[in-house]
């Protein structure tokens, strides 16, 4: 770039002069005495043709001004990508070192509020039930939360395998066992953030085991607990529809 800005620095000197002369033989009095009318017309063609060589330099040289311009944000819109598509790689790397780390050695996570250690294959085993609770498939959940509870019962995922085994097991209409599995999980975590998701599930487990007055305690202590919440919608409607 720099090496074009001489050139072209030159080149519009060259048509501001020209420009000038071609004013100045014009407009002079004096000048038109030193030429016979065919010699100050062809003086003026002269200039003319070379102001107008000139110009046609000066935009020639404009216009290769504007293709380095355009192929110098090419080149800096391309490092910005390269940029961008290196710290995506780098991200991505090392997530999934992470994760390989993660199945090989214990590491102190946070899961919804609840930290603690995780130990290897104890994400896997919590991911497995949670699928197969997802694809429908009941009993191999029930069996996977009931295996990881059993195992590793000081995990950060407890508090989410206690609350998807009781739905499991309302889906299944064990509910003697949701009912016990629930309550479980409400008195060990009072402030966790599914409590009241999983009152609404106690509250039908009482209904369908025939209990309506316990559950209509459990509905009317979740709108007072949790107002403006959608636990607190769903109590207040099966409230309202077992009175």
């Amino acid at each position: 770039m720099m090496n074009s800005s001489h050139p072209f620095k030159q080149t519009l000197s060259r048509a501001f002069c020209l420009s000038a002369a071609l004013i100045c033989l014009s407009a002079s009095n004096s000048a038109w005495a030193l030429f016979s009318d065919d010699e100050a017309r062809k003086a003026i063609l002269d200039l003319r043709k070379s102001l107008a060589t000139t110009q046609l330099e000066l935009q020639g040289q404009i216009e290769k001004l504007k293709a380095d311009n355009a192929e110098l944000r090419g080149k800096i819109e391309n490092l910005e990508k390269q940029g961008e598509d290196i710290s995506t790689s780098q991200k991505t790397y090392y997530e999934d070192l992470d994760n390989r780390i993660g199945n090989f050695e214990p590491r102190t996570v946070t899961i919804e509020g609840v930290t603690g250690v995780v130990q290897p294959g104890e994400k896997k085993a919590y991911d497995d039930a949670l699928k197969a609770f997802q694809a429908g498939n009941l009993k191999k959940a029930d069996e996977g939360f009931s295996a990881f509870a059993n195992k590793y019962p000081k995990s950060p995922y407890l508090p989410l395998v206690l609350y998807w085994s009781g739905n499991s097991k309302y889906a299944n209409k064990d509910y003697a066992s949701a009912i016990n599995q629930l309550q479980n999980l409400i008195k060990k975590y009072p402030t966790h953030p599914r409590i009241a998701s999983a009152m609404v599930t106690l509250g039908n487990c009482q209904l369908e085991s025939g209990n309506k007055t316990a559950a209509k305690k459990t509905f009317s202590e979740i709108i007072a607990k949790y107002p403006d919440t959608d636990a607190a919608k769903d109590a207040q409607q099966l409230l309202t529809a077992n009175k």
